[in-house]
């Protein structure tokens, strides 16, 4: 099986490409806009494995949440590669590909959302491979940001480095923490492979970014009330 993910929910992007367990990555390169290098950077990708589009079996992209400008970048550039190979998408919630690079059991996976709030969700690892979400995501401000009872989960993220506060909140409770996680595509594709094998791929015409919430920046007033400037 052959798939290709997409990932540019957060200012790291990357593609990949799953072929029968065998993943390769590639990292967008920093500081330049994600629509200008993530097509170059795939074709780069799929030539190096000898695969043209039409050999894919399914593409996978990075649904959300995470920056607006991002989601839409590799929800779109999925939809016309989906459209051009005529194959099934699969969003991947990037919480949940932070949870499968962690590793954990149990993992609150914390994202930073920018406007000082941070998206979570809580996730636990099924019989399969993949990740169940408990209860639902979430932005909130750190301070409110709602820990998982009992033990042995692990937290990651970086909202963990972004918001010292929440890195305390969760020190006193969580049994591991690993702050330098970022959505990745070489994670996101590994849970593809399993949605993919139980038939959870979606047609493109269908395809949409997970905003959580829908406002894009602050207000004039609301950064002057916070005693920031216009």
């Amino acid at each position: 099986m052959l798939i290709l993910a997409l990932e540019t929910s957060t200012e790291l992007g990357s593609c990949a490409l799953w072929r029968d367990g065998l993943v390769s990555q590639r990292i967008c390169p920093e500081k330049r806009p994600h629509s200008e290098t993530l097509l170059p950077l795939v074709r780069e990708l799929l030539a190096a494995g000898g695969v043209r589009v039409a050999d894919l079996d399914a593409i996978a992209f990075g649904v959300g949440p995470g920056a607006f400008t991002g989601l839409r970048v590799a929800c779109g550039a999925a939809q016309g590669l989906a459209v051009a190979a005529d194959v099934p998408l699969i969003p991947v919630c990037s919480l949940e590909s932070m949870a499968e690079q962690s590793a954990g059991e149990r993992v609150l996976a914390l994202l930073d959302a920018r406007m000082g709030e941070v998206y979570s969700g809580f996730y636990e690892r099924e019989a399969g491979g993949a990740y169940a979400l408990r209860g639902e995501i979430r932005v909130s401000p750190p301070g409110e940001v709602a820990l998982p009872a009992g033990a042995g989960w692990l937290a990651c993220g970086n909202g963990l480095a972004v918001y010292p506060a929440l890195l305390e909140r969760v020190q006193a409770t969580a049994g591991a923490m690993h702050a330098g996680i970022l959505p990745m595509a070489d994670s996101l594709v590994r849970l593809a492979a399993v949605k993919a094998a139980r038939g959870e791929g979606i047609d493109a015409a269908q395809a949409a970014p997970l905003y959580i919430r829908d406002k894009v920046a602050k207000t004039v007033a609301e950064r002057l009330s916070e005693g920031g400037r216009a």
